[in-house]
């Protein structure tokens, strides 16, 4: 047998050296990924602290787009027989104010163990196609018709992916064929694209052409993990690359590397073949796909992300009175927020931990002199004399509003929505329902990890009152 995490390592490199083959521009993109990282850990001996560089050389996540919560269990089959659950809820709708008509989730692995061995992810996204803001009834009907005719992943890969999933592997003959259909599924059909019908789509959102403008799904980027996002942006500028405009997620500072940064080089027009109203067919071009990059950080606790979305909102105020007062030219995002966190965030990781913002992994300190004293019942004090260390839990997820900012920098327009309209509703909950499987919780992921490590410490030094006051919760 070919065990899940095989099946799942596999799976990635695949589907990388496709979309490498598809969009040269990525091989780029990975080669100045390399580069940066070897760099980094030949400078720095701390780099391999959030994720060894075996792991973060290997590190992918991908995102595909799908029309209808049919597809989406579909497709939670075919990532469920690699071993990945779906993670997260994304509302896409409300995170920009382009048209990204979307709600998504992530499927990855959910266990530590298995995120060592591969920590492929791929961010998955649903049209809302009953979203008033978006389509009117009309176009709803046509449009789900036309999704429901279609056909994304064949019967032959889901029958095998059901078998992966319950016998957790597959003997290496259908291990084969399982991977050739799951990386088939993802490549850019070449079938022609109907030009009005996506124009059409096209005028409302970029994002509902490339899902329900088509009859095919594919992958729309395949992320590499860097060690310095900065140092990769500029260096693939200076490759001739065109970057979107900005690097999301937190800024660059001299404290605690946290969440997610992202960019990406600018989606590149593609050739695709367009059938014509008059049933002729032409050749046209495509921005669809584009090639991001990712440098990860420090999981958040619940208390922490919220400090952290309040930096985000205090930025984009201080930034909007700013562009209100100027004329052009003022400061940057970066300018704005550096100073922000500098008063706002611990400015280091045992701070983050002590305050309970982050997520953190803990044991017993080795080498403690034998002193006679007892333990200290706080967290706080347990770190700062010595009786536990702490490292850093890797965020494995990912934030809307950098998503959203991915998405919209790299569509054509911004596409429409009547704002006077109210959105449909989606939550967690709803989209465990298209999904038809459990939508893990990140927090309670983390929160699981981080308290078991530290009650094991605290057994082991017998620390009875700490263990009472710092209960696992």
């Amino acid at each position: 047998m070919i065990p899940t995490w095989r099946l799942r390592a596999a799976f990635a490199r695949r589907l990388s050296a496709m979309y490498g083959a598809e969009v040269p521009a990525y091989t780029t993109l990975l080669e100045v990924t390399g580069e940066v990282n070897d760099e980094v850990a030949r400078r720095d001996p701390d780099a391999g602290r959030l994720g060894g560089i075996e792991r973060v050389a290997a590190e992918r996540h991908g995102a595909i787009r799908v029309g209808t919560p049919r597809e989406l269990r579909q497709a939670a089959q075919v990532f469920a027989a690699l071993g990945m659950r779906p993670v997260g809820f994304y509302d896409l709708r409300d995170a920009t104010t382009s048209a990204v008509p979307v709600v998504s989730t992530a499927f990855r692995p959910v266990d530590p163990e298995e995120l060592d061995r591969n920590p492929f992810r791929v961010f998955t996204s649903m049209l809302t196609t009953a979203d008033r803001r978006f389509f009117d009834a009309g176009l709803q009907a046509r449009l789900e018709t036309f999704l429901d005719r279609r056909t994304l992943f064949p019967p032959e890969l889901l029958t095998l992916a059901e078998r992966a999933e319950r016998e957790h592997g597959l003997a290496p003959e259908p291990a084969e064929r399982f991977l050739t259909l799951a990386v088939a599924a993802f490549e850019l059909s070449p079938e022609p694209v109907d030009r009005a019908w996506y124009r059409e789509l096209a005028r409302i959102s970029a994002v509902a052409a490339d899902i329900g403008g088509v009859t095919s799904t594919h992958v729309n980027h395949l992320t590499p993990r860097v060690l310095d996002i900065d140092a990769l942006y500029r260096r693939m500028a200076d490759r001739g690359i065109t970057m979107i405009d900005e690097i999301q997620g937190p800024p660059r500072w001299d404290g605690p590397d946290v969440l997610l940064r992202q960019t990406s080089f600018r989606a590149l027009d593609e050739p695709r073949a367009f059938r014509e109203p008059d049933g002729s067919v032409t050749t046209g071009a495509l921005r669809v796909r584009f090639g991001e990059v990712e440098a990860r950080g420090i999981a958040l606790s619940r208390t922490g992300r919220a400090r952290y979305d309040a930096l985000v909102t205090e930025t984009d105020r201080r930034l909007a009175a700013a562009a209100d007062e100027g004329d052009g030219g003022g400061p940057t995002r970066q300018d704005v927020a550096r100073p922000l966190w500098k008063a706002g965030f611990p400015r280091s990781e045992r701070r983050l931990a002590a305050e309970g913002l982050g997520y953190f992994t803990y044991a017993p300190a080795a080498g403690r002199p034998r002193d006679g004293q007892h333990p200290p019942a706080d967290l706080a004090g347990l770190l700062e004399h010595g009786w536990l260390t702490a490292r850093p839990i890797v965020y494995e997820d990912f934030l809307p509003r950098s998503a959203a900012g991915i998405f919209t920098s790299n569509l054509t327009g911004q596409g429409t929505r009547d704002t006077a309209r109210t959105g449909t509703p989606y939550d967690e909950h709803r989209l465990a329902e298209a999904v038809g499987r459990p939508v893990h919780d990140p927090f309670q992921i983390y929160a699981a990890q981080q308290d078991a490590s530290l009650r094991r410490a605290l057994e082991a030094l017998g620390a009875d009152d700490a263990l009472r006051e710092l209960s696992p919760s």
